[in-house]
């Protein structure tokens, strides 16, 4: 639908009538007088920049007759004191532009809405992420404003180069979407696939921002539980990741950059590897994979040995109980499984005054009343201690729960099949990577599958970075 008429009255009759303002109260017009015509400032309350706004207008209320040109393009050439600027005459587009916090200006004898880009969000500071903290290097993240975020990224690649494309997502939110790459480096078959898939998206909102939006892209493949998607609230590793010739996806109202595609060395390497020297950076990327595979088959190994104690030799001997076991190893696993993640959900939800006694509390009861009481044996405690903990040794949630997820399955086939189980549970594991995909269809264990032993090298040795940062 168009602006169909010069006369302010029928132009404001129309967007008051779709924007229901006798309602909203947060939907502010305000009918002033410029150069002896009328106007309508439409505004969304917490967004407009009241200082400024105030400035336009006492500007626009300096102006005579003789000072207003014929239509509204000349007035946003010649008489607009103000940078971000536009012309709008699709009433969809204007009611879009409004309800995103840019102010509308209607003036009587012009078919065309001028739009003046004078809003500010709501924002936090743009701290180091919970998460993806690192020891040395920057302490900037990402926060839930998009342009604040495609700022962080400009600063750091200050390249032409660096596209920035905007696309809108969801019938109702109507959710801001940047797809970011480098265009000299990216491969351009894999960006018109994300273009069109992005294009293409029929939902009503993305309530979940980033995680419906992955779940959009990805349509229907997610039982293999190992991630699609790499995640970071980093914007250096954004960066680096866009001058290796990534794309990375930005939500707004969402502190996470997605990025891809994305294999399974991509996901175990952070950026602590590469703000320390090669020979550190590459001891705390081998040490983090170890930590990782251990975690993952620690538990089960241990139960194999225990439910086959004849299979330890002599020289393991100590791993066994040492008191009576009265829950099978298997079960208390299993339990202590769910404990962790119900202790980790608890604290998600406890206050900061009390989430330090709440820890206290739950690791006295469960480190030493349940073994006490015999309900655990200290060994399950002590090996599904460090695995709780080893969950912590990379930043990636979706990995972490994979990695528990396959441990689960492993325990379960131990118990029912012994040895012959273990060993075609990792066989399993090994399968689902292998078989998993990414968004572009390239090997999730690239460069292991197509081999390049160049790459190979890199995803396990961090070389120097002016060796590494060559085109």
């Amino acid at each position: 639908m168009e602006l169909q008429s010069k006369d302010l009255e029928t132009n404001i009759t129309i967007l008051s009538d779709i924007l229901q303002v006798n309602k909203n109260f947060d939907i502010v017009y305000r009918v002033i007088e410029i150069g002896g015509r009328k106007a309508c400032f439409y505004l969304l309350d917490g967004f407009a920049k009241d200082e400024i706004l105030q400035k336009l207008m006492q500007y626009f209320l300096g102006l005579k007759p003789e000072d207003m040109p014929e239509d509204a393009h000349g007035m946003s050439k010649k008489l607009m004191p103000y940078g971000e600027v536009d012309l709008q005459t699709n009433v969809e587009n204007i009611i879009k532009t409004l309800l995103s916090g840019i102010t509308v200006l209607l003036v009587d004898g012009y078919e065309k809405a001028i739009t003046i880009d004078c809003r500010t969000y709501p924002a936090r500071s743009v701290e180091e992420p919970e998460k993806d903290k690192v020891m040395r290097g920057s302490r900037d993240g990402f926060v839930e404003t998009l342009v604040f975020n495609t700022a962080l990224i400009r600063r750091r690649i200050r390249s032409p180069k660096l596209t920035m494309e905007m696309f809108t997502v969801g019938d109702s939110s109507q959710t801001d979407v940047v797809v970011s790459y480098v265009s000299d480096r990216v491969d351009q078959k894999m960006l018109n696939d994300i273009r069109n898939r992005i294009s293409n998206i029929k939902i009503d909102a993305l309530t979940m921002n980033q995680e419906s939006l992955a779940e959009c892209l990805y349509h229907k493949k997610w039982l293999n539980p190992f991630p699609k998607f790499k995640f970071t609230e980093r914007p250096d590793t954004a960066a680096a990741s866009l001058l290796e010739g990534n794309i990375v996806i930005l939500v707004d109202n969402s502190p996470a950059a997605m990025i891809l595609p994305t294999s399974i060395f991509d996901m175990i390497e952070e950026a602590d590897d590469y703000y320390f020297p090669p020979i550190t950076g590459t001891y705390l990327r081998l040490s983090r994979m170890i930590i990782n595979l251990v975690a993952l088959l620690l538990t089960p190994t241990f139960l194999m040995f225990m439910n086959h104690p004849e299979w330890l030799p002599e020289w393991l001997s100590f791993v066994n109980f040492a008191e009576d076991v009265n829950v099978p190893p298997f079960l208390q696993f299993l339990i202590l499984e769910f404990a962790i993640d119900g202790l980790r959900l608890a604290a998600l939800s406890t206050p900061n005054m009390l989430s330090t006694p709440l820890s206290v509390v739950a690791g006295i009861v469960l480190g030493d009343f349940t073994v006490s009481s015999g309900w655990f044996n200290a060994e399950c405690m002590l090996y599904m201690a460090f695995v709780a903990i080893a969950n912590y040794s990379q930043a990636s949630f979706e990995l972490g729960y994979a990695l528990k997820f396959m441990r689960i399955i492993l325990l379960f086939l131990v118990q029912i099949l012994g040895v012959y189980g273990y060993f075609g549970g990792i066989l399993f594991v090994a399968v689902l990577i292998v078989t998993n995909k990414t968004i572009s269809g390239k090997s999730y264990i690239y460069p292991l599958i197509p081999f390049n032993w160049r790459r190979f090298c890199r995803s396990f040795f961090r070389v120097s970075l002016p060796t590494s940062e060559k085109r």
